[in-house]
């Protein structure tokens, strides 16, 4: 085990080390230079297409789930425990300067989720029950060629195992854990639940996937925000010298201070990068296997709707925390992830902050086992054809107790390696099928501005 324990641990140091990052970073900012800036420039857009495709009808009726949903399926597999958890771990380790890599990790990754979500759309298949189906495997397959096809195999193993780990049983451990620090409630007991609920979700396949997260995304995204913004507002005194910190120290090294071991400039980048990666999503690949779903004919519109989840998981949700934490003093306290985070809320807010991040973090964990698990399911799908569908969700639903009551150090790490795999073979189609993205992006605006004149 141990043998296992260090392979997987030197993969996984070369997976997540300053190649990946680099990889991930430049091509977000490839694909923004491409886009010229669009992503940024046209987000104003973007938020109108996402509240006109709340539902679908007309012309834009291809697909199972209105763009809306398919964007708060999308989300509610990336809003999870890195948003609360993954944020304090990258101030504890890089300083309040890592939130400031976070944000630049965020603005570049809006160009690469949108032209995950074009390819997915422009790409994506029906299978023999109708169902529209799509994501990294099928635009390598449909747009690179056979002689790529084994990308997009590669791309939908890792995809299919990593989702046991980072949308599983991590989720249901970290929801077992917090839930027996606030609440006193038994793993056990918090694992049963959860596989309930899951499972009375999933039967209902996509479609309730889309009806649920589209409920419960919007609400606790705004819980959370509304929470965090009074957190801010008691703190309010201390916001300009948190936002000095940022910038200051995502270029100069933080020094040690109270709890703090202090954090070189290296680990800022390393830690906001790779934490932001996490949170948002962009690059891995995960989040254009819901998109393809969606109800439309416009890859561009998709792709436009796509954009805004790492805007919303980062630029907001992620920065909230980050905020939180930095102005009450407490990143120097020597706490780290998600107790961090439920320090800094009870710092502000005694007796009830703790409550807070606890029941922020089981929701957000609950949706992320319903979004992952529709990726793995259409992983599978690709890989052995829709009989594989019922036998991944029965395995993926018993896996949620498990990963409520054991130890996950073995697991985490696996799963988090080859998450960082699902990347490779994406960032390659990503760059190698961009100018594709570029063509249909570039006659869209053209046609849109002869149409405004």
């Amino acid at each position: 085990m141990e043998t296992i324990e260090n392979i997987f641990g030197a993969i996984n140091g070369l997976v997540w080390g300053p190649p990946m990052l680099i990889m991930i970073l430049g091509a977000g900012l490839f694909l923004s230079l491409g886009l010229k800036l669009m992503p940024i420039l046209k987000i104003g857009a973007g938020f109108r297409l996402l509240w006109s495709g709340r539902s679908a009808g007309g012309a834009e009726s291809d697909g199972e789930i209105p763009p809306f949903q398919a964007l708060m399926t999308a989300l509610s597999a990336t809003v999870g425990t890195g948003n609360i958890a993954g944020v304090a771990t990258a101030v504890f380790l890089g300083g309040p300067g890592a939130l400031f890599w976070m944000w630049l990790t965020a603005l570049v990754g809006m160009a690469t989720k949108y032209s995950e979500a074009v390819l997915a759309v422009r790409f994506r298949e029906v299978d023999e029950r109708g169902a529209h189906v799509g994501g990294p495997m099928y635009y390598i397959r449909n747009g690179l060629g056979k002689k790529w096809a084994w990308m997009g195999v590669l791309f939908a193993i890792f995809a299919a195992i990593a989702g046991f780990g980072i949308g599983n049983t991590v989720q249901a451990n970290s929801v077992a854990d917090v839930m027996e620090t606030t609440f006193g409630l038994p793993h056990w007991i918090s694992g049963i639940i959860l596989m309930v609920l899951v499972g009375l979700v999933l039967i209902g396949g996509i479609k309730r996937i889309g009806r649920v997260a589209s409920a419960l995304v919007p609400f606790m995204a705004l819980s959370y925000l509304v929470a965090g913004l009074v957190v801010l507002a008691v703190n309010y005194a201390e916001i300009p010298a948190a936002f000095s910190m940022i910038f200051k120290q995502a270029f100069s090294p933080t020094a040690a201070e109270g709890g703090f071991a202090g954090a070189a400039v290296w680990a800022a980048i390393r830690f906001g990068v790779a934490r932001g990666i996490f949170s948002n999503e962009a690059g891995l690949g995960s989040a254009p296997i819901a998109h393809a779903a969606a109800q439309t004919k416009n890859p561009i519109h998709q792709g436009m709707v796509a954009m805004l989840g790492t805007f919303f998981d980062t630029i907001i949700i992620c920065s909230i925390t980050g905020l939180v934490i930095i102005t009450s003093g407490t990143w120097t306290s020597g706490e780290s992830g998600a107790s961090l985070t439920s320090m800094a809320f009870s710092h502000a807010l005694p007796g009830i902050g703790d409550y807070i991040v606890a029941i922020s973090l089981a929701i957000f964990a609950f949706t992320t086992l319903l979004g992952w698990s529709f990726y793995g399911e259409r992983s599978v799908e690709f890989l052995f054809g829709v009989k594989a569908i019922v036998p991944y969700r029965i395995a993926w639903v018993l896996a949620i107790p498990v990963g409520a009551t054991v130890n996950l150090g073995l697991i985490w790490l696996i799963a988090d390696t080859l998450n960082a795999m699902m990347a490779l073979p994406n960032l390659v189609a990503l760059l190698l099928l961009s100018p594709v993205v570029f063509k249909l992006t570039k006659e869209y605006f053209e046609k849109e501005k002869a149409v405004g004149l």
